[in-house]
């Protein structure tokens, strides 16, 4: 199609990753916001991985992680917040080994903006939860 300069002008391919990302991400952290810090109450006594976890929420929210960073995370995260996975979170000692293979994934992927900051977030949060019960975020 010519626009008015005469010039040939390509419509956006609507199928393109890039065009998904922000509706995809926008789903996920959604998702992750809604449900995260409830099952993590619930679970996170078994998991051996909270505090990598919770560090990976704070590097999703942060605004200094670029959108591709965040958009890995936050994949990881609703994986762990759907109610169904590959291996039901019921199952004893193998439950959350699907879980941790998606965020040990991703953080693989991010590792360079996860900041020590968010660790130490997830530690104070992770504390408070042990302390009070309280799972909202700091």
């Amino acid at each position: 199609m010519d626009d008015q300069s005469g010039s040939s002008r390509e419509l956006p391919d609507l199928e393109a990753p890039e065009v998904q990302l922000p509706t995809v991400m926008s789903a996920n952290e959604k998702r992750v916001r809604k449900g995260f810090w409830r099952k993590l109450g619930r679970v996170a006594g078994r998991l051996p991985f909270a505090s990598s976890l919770v560090a990976a929420y704070y590097c999703a929210t942060d605004p200094a992680t670029p959108i591709k960073a965040k958009a890995i995370l936050f994949a990881a995260l609703a994986y762990f917040v759907l109610p169904f996975d590959v291996v039901p979170d019921l199952i004893a000692a193998f439950g959350f080994t699907d879980d941790a293979a998606v965020l040990f994934a991703a953080l693989n992927l991010i590792s360079i903006y996860m900041k020590p900051e968010h660790y130490e977030k997830a530690e104070a949060a992770l504390a408070r939860l042990r302390e009070t019960g309280d799972q909202a975020p700091a």
